[in-house]
């Protein structure tokens, strides 16, 4: 009987990378193991007043190395050397400036502290103004550039945060080869790349955000950018028209990062790809199902047959690119800026008191201390949840908008703001907080109307990640908005899963990854259901939130 196989899934989220080590022939989970980044945790390069997030590469060699060495640890060695792939996958769009050799330019001595030098997180805003100038120019062309991507820039996306960071640094511009994606460029490092020309660039990175499309045989052409600004002649001149799947082989692990990860030398190294679009794979998606991966933000996936698709072109979302989920698909992406990061910030806001006072006050005699105020304040949304779901339904509670982060789908504005509208003296924080978490599920709904309007069905939801796993209150009440099941996958890690997956197929396990999806899924464990009771009085708090929401729009953002 043959040896299992085995592959690592590694997934770069906002805060921490995770490392999975997963049996090819079963899914099961063998090790795992995570890493928060040094840097980010300390706040470093990021100015959250401007909207800039940066994280520096080397919390990312740092994550990957301390991760896979510590699922490698006290391993069997047989195990280890029937370890034959590893893929990866990452927030995005999160690009880099890189030099010839493709490496980035904070890790190069001149530019070692310096943000612009840095990855540009998802979430970082600063390029707003530029994304309103490409949704600008792309009108003046009588080919519609930006129709693979809803119609409308975003500035979470590559040529935005690029033109911006050129804009405002000379240094870079000086110095800078090309922009290479997060999910790229790590591949392209673990396999000893050292010529930026030869980075293999992922369909679903230069698909979904910078607008490379198979009916424009790549790119817009070059006139379209250097029309739209001359800085950026040097990138799109050197960017390679050629994309690849995830399931492809970027090449094999180098010797010495096989010696420093402790892995064999012959791993295959998969294509990255970005976290939802994998964990999607690794949440077991079908066609028709919305594939939700709900952290801080959502990121949302669909995927159908492409002759089932074709000439249809989805307004105001996040791009749809074929083969950038499962090859011979189109995958469709949306999502919201914020979800997980609402409840956060509230959570924030009533913990303010027990970091700035509880733990300076002078009568607690030594009694209160650190780990005493992180329970209390771990506490804060568990007890939110429990309370919020014993309220009564009352059409008279605040309304809230989600927008506190901008809005991604439908139609892309970073520069709109969220807002609660309906407080009263009687408003406490449960009443609250319920408000916030019928926002974020009113924002999901207005994706799955989208999807509706333009003609695509959504026969169900599942869904992947903390929130999804952690707070059946959130979930039910989504369902309950929805008027449609959710389904919540067992796998505490999809992304990495579906990074591993892919990982098998890359490797050659696995012909196709619906075959690694149907051997190494790990299933569902819960379904919701709409409460039919509810269903009506979320519709009229439905039409609230839209009307809010147009208010808002229309009225305050100007």
């Amino acid at each position: 009987m043959a040896k299992p196989t085995f592959v690592i899934g590694v997934d770069y989220g906002t805060d921490s990378v995770r490392s999975i080590l997963v049996n090819t022939s079963n899914g099961e989970i063998v090790q795992s193991a995570v890493h928060h980044y040094a840097r980010w945790a300390k706040g470093l390069y990021c100015n959250p007043t401007l909207n800039q997030y940066r994280q520096h590469p080397q919390d990312y060699i740092d994550g990957f190395t301390i991760t896979i060495k510590a699922c490698l640890k006290n391993l069997d060695k047989d195990i280890v050397e029937q370890i034959v792939g590893l893929s990866i996958d990452t927030t995005g769009s999160s690009p880099v400036a890189v030099n010839k050799e493709g490496t980035p330019l904070a890790l190069v001595s001149k530019h070692a502290e310096n943000p612009n030098a840095m990855f540009v997180l998802w979430k970082d805003h600063t390029s707003a103004p530029e994304a309103q100038e490409i949704n600008d120019h792309a009108k003046k062309y009588p080919i519609n550039y930006l129709e693979f991507v809803g119609g409308i820039y975003s500035s979470e996306w590559y040529w935005a945060k690029l033109l911006h960071i050129l804009r405002v640094d000379k240094t870079i511009h000086e110095d800078l080869y090309t922009w290479v994606e997060h999910c790229d460029w790590i591949p392209f490092l673990l396999t000893g790349g050292k010529d930026a020309d030869k980075i293999k660039r992922g369909v679903c990175s230069a698909g979904h955000k910078a607008l490379w499309a198979e009916k424009f045989g790549g790119y817009p052409p070059t006139t379209f950018f250097t029309e739209l600004d001359p800085l950026l002649e040097k990138v799109i001149t050197n960017l390679s028209k050629e994309t690849y799947s995830a399931s492809t082989a970027v090449g094999v692990i180098t010797e010495s990062w096989a010696k420093e990860l402790g892995l064999p030398i012959t791993t295959v190294i998969g294509v990255g790809a970005f976290d939802a679009h994998m964990g999607a794979v690794g949440g077991q998606i079908e066609p028709y199902y919305l594939s939700k991966v709900m952290g801080t933000s959502t990121c949302d996936i669909l995927v159908a047959p492409i002759n089932e698709v074709d000439g249809k072109l989805i307004k105001g979302i996040c791009g749809q690119v074929n083969g950038s989920v499962i090859p011979g698909m189109v995958g469709l992406e949306a999502g919201q800026s914020a979800f997980g990061d609402i409840y956060a910030w509230f959570k924030n806001i009533l913990a303010w008191p027990l970091k700035s006072i509880l733990l300076n006050t002078t009568i607690n005699n030594g009694i209160v201390n650190e780990e005493l105020v992180a329970e209390l304040e771990d506490k804060i949304l568990i007890q939110l949840n429990e309370s919020a779901s014993k309220l009564p339904l009352d059409a008279n509670d605040p309304i809230a908008v989600d927008w506190m982060n901008g809005r991604r789908t439908p139609d892309a504005n970073q520069l709109l703001k969220g807002g609660i509208e309906g407080i009263s003296l009687a408003t406490n924080a449960p009443i609250l907080y319920k408000s916030l978490v019928e926002a974020t599920c009113f924002g999901a709904k207005a994706i799955v109307d989208r999807f509706l309007e333009e003609g695509i069905p959504i026969k169900g939801i599942i869904g992947l990640g903390g929130v999804a796993k952690k707070s059946p209150f959130i979930m039910q009440m989504m369902s309950d908005i929805m008027n449609m099941p959710i389904k919540i996958h067992k796998s505490e890690q999809t992304c990495a899963l579906g990074a591993a997956m892919f990982a098998a197929t890359a490797a050659g396990v696995y012909e196709k990854v619906e075959m690694a999806m149907e051997k190494m899924g790990q299933g569902f464990e819960i379904t919701y259901y709409p409460n039919k009771d509810r269903v009506d009085y979320y519709k009229e708090r439905y039409i609230k939130y839209i009307g809010f929401g147009k208010y808002i729009e229309q009225t305050i953002i100007k």
